[in-house]
């Protein structure tokens, strides 16, 4: 009941707002989450953050909005490459590098985007779905297989649940409340992640609203981390050393066993 209580409480500051914010068209959002922050220990599985709040009618008009959430995670740059079997065996064919792709990319809704957006070109300003992620391939690529390796990286992203859609994952209570469970999985990277909330009535976006989620690295990983961020070069050279000797090692062994 946590969450209720801290609704309830954004819920009164709200309402202290409507009378200043009764001259506007546009719905107020009142998002909030869980928890702001996720720390990536050793044995991490996973966490589902809970994200909630209320959209508010100055007006008090009688509109049944429509709401989706959506959690970015950092961008970062990637090289996709496509593989060919040629005589049994998988190599590397084509590649196309990518500039800015989001690390991590959740979206859920009260219900299917095509069903509540009469413009497609609305959600993909937004980036509301898979479909309308904007990727932002580097240099210059044929539409058609820019395409084909968006849609391979977005599956790629899928099958290691770091892109999810659920259509009808928010729920709404007589309408003014609602709650989506966006499930964060053990091998998300550490980093500045985004909430944002919309609010969707007519067949546009008319209202919205942003969070921040904090996922942190503490102990054993943050030092690998920052020692490979930061000292690359003899952090490449430890590891290599350290594949020769565990090989070396391992050799020994087998020799006296």
């Amino acid at each position: 009941m946590r969450w209720s209580c801290r609704i309830l409480l954004a819920l009164l500051a709200a309402a202290l707002a409507l009378p200043a914010a009764a001259q506007t068209r546009d719905p107020i959002l009142v998002p909030d989450i869980s928890q702001h922050e996720i720390v990536l220990r050793q044995g991490f599985t996973g966490e589902t953050l809970l994200l909630y709040g209320a959209v508010l009618d100055p007006r008090d008009r009688d509109i049944q909005y429509d709401v989706v959430v959506v959690l970015k995670g950092p961008s970062e740059p990637i090289r996709l490459r496509e593989k060919q079997r040629v005589l049994g065996i998988w190599v590397n064919a084509d590649s196309t590098d990518f500039r800015s792709v989001p690390s991590f990319y959740a979206m859920a809704s009260s219900r299917p985007i095509e069903q509540i957006l009469d413009d497609e070109r609305e959600a993909a300003i937004y980036e509301l779905g898979l479909e309308y992620l904007q990727l932002s391939p580097s240099g210059q690529i044929d539409p058609e297989e820019q395409a084909r390796f968006s849609r391979g990286l977005v599956d790629l992203r899928q099958r290691q649940g770091l892109y999810e859609q659920f259509d009808e994952g928010v729920e709404i209570t007589e309408g003014v409340l609602y709650r989506a469970e966006i499930p964060i999985p053990s091998n998300v990277i550490s980093g500045r992640y985004v909430a944002e909330t919309f609010a969707i009535a007519d067949g546009r976006v008319i209202s919205s609203a942003t969070s921040e989620v904090q996922v942190l690295k503490e102990g054993f990983e943050r030092g690998v981390e920052d020692a490979a961020n930061q000292q690359a070069l003899f952090y490449g050279l430890f590891a290599v050393g350290l594949s020769l000797f565990m090989g070396w090692a391992a050799g020994r062994l087998f020799m006296l066993l």
